[in-house]
């Protein structure tokens, strides 16, 4: 890492006295900085996305991402500490096997900023995969020939150093000639300066290799993210991105249209938007399935490059699925209705805007 990577994360702020003096917080906010709930999310943001932020609106689109608020601890009775089911599908201790042709390696549960929507947040800052446990991992997808896509995911992958980095990869590689690589981060947002030259051309020597972003709004592309995103697309690595959809944050036409639009212009292809998982705490954060489902209508209007996939992880394992006519089955009493790739009816709260 650079000296400027170095010095963003050595001054990450992660509690109320670490905010600048001129950052005004509101009730909610203060209320959860000056006593956090116990089990809640940790308060971890780099000083580059705080500067993103604003410093008195506590409704700013990124400052909701970063900054948490006592909401986090109002719980709905639907949702969940493990919203995906990951640990009903663990091969090992951090190795997901959900789908038959991939695995999910937990490479670290360390991110550079805790997102105040994440998903896996009962995980958030236990450290990094073990030398054993990646032996573990690599063992389990050799004696399954079935695998045939590994995906590194956490926490960050790319909070790791770099030679550890390159060692996972290089691991899996070696163990099935033709795997491939993809790499979920949120560091091009929230750290740029971590996308170094040196990082970058250790990550070339393992192409092809995917990269899958999170932006989840325009303000977000800044000149440096935008420069990291260059850099790693100019080195021959694919570049994908994710977005969240979240309520008073980017579920609106003009917001998405941008930054899709954004985002192909800087060679990254906008491959899935989803639905809010259904983390305890994350409820204020999620938009009604409904109006996401209203709002994505408006986005077939878009060229095929520019849309990305409307999708949902079905509550307790039931895997991802498309939010198209071929999955919805209907609504009853407040539950939308959804069928599984298996053919599984599972139900997913609407939760109508209020």
């Amino acid at each position: 890492m650079d000296q400027e990577c170095n010095k963003e994360t050595k001054e990450r702020i992660s509690s109320i006295k670490q905010l600048p003096p001129d950052f005004t917080l509101s009730e909610e906010e203060s209320s959860f900085l000056l006593n956090p709930p116990q089990r809640a999310l940790p308060f971890r943001v780099t000083p580059y996305y705080l500067s993103l932020c604003s410093r008195s609106d506590p409704g700013d689109p990124l400052r909701r991402q970063c900054i948490p608020t006592i909401s986090e601890s109002r719980f709905k009775e639907y949702e969940l500490e493990d919203p995906l089911g990951d640990k009903k599908y663990l091969a090992s201790t951090r190795l997901v096997h959900r789908y038959r042709d991939r695995a999910l390696l937990l490479a670290t549960d360390q991110c550079a900023m805790y997102c105040r929507h994440c998903f896996r947040r009962s995980s958030a800052g236990k450290g990094h995969i073990s030398n054993l446990e990646l032996s573990l991992a690599v063992a389990y997808c050799k004696e399954h020939n079935e695998i045939k896509e590994i995906i590194l995911s956490g926490g960050d992958p790319l909070t790791l150093a770099d030679d550890r980095l390159t060692d996972i990869i290089r691991r899996f590689r070696t163990m099935r000639e033709g795997i491939v690589i993809r790499i979920h981060s949120r560091i091009p947002v929230v750290l740029p300066q971590r996308i170094t030259s040196g990082l970058v051309s250790s990550l070339a020597n393992f192409l092809p290799l995917w990269l899958v972003t999170q932006f989840n709004h325009p303000r977000e592309l800044t000149p440096d993210s935008c420069e990291a995103l260059r850099r790693l697309a100019a080195s021959g690595i694919t570049l994908l991105n994710q977005t969240v959809l979240l309520k008073g944050i980017n579920d609106n036409f003009e917001t998405l249209e941008q930054l899709c639009r954004s985002l192909v212009r800087l060679g990254v292809k906008p491959y899935y938007l989803f639905q809010g998982d259904l983390a305890r705490g994350t409820y204020h954060f999620r938009t009604s399935i409904l109006e996401g489902l209203k709002l994505y209508r408006k986005l077939t209007d878009l060229s095929g490059l520019l849309r990305p996939i409307y999708a949902v992880d079905l509550p307790g394992g039931g895997g991802k699925v498309v939010l198209d006519s071929g999955s919805v089955e209907g609504c009853h009493n407040g539950w939308l209705i959804l069928k599984s790739r298996e053919g599984k009816i599972y139900r997913y709260p609407i939760e109508e805007s209020q």
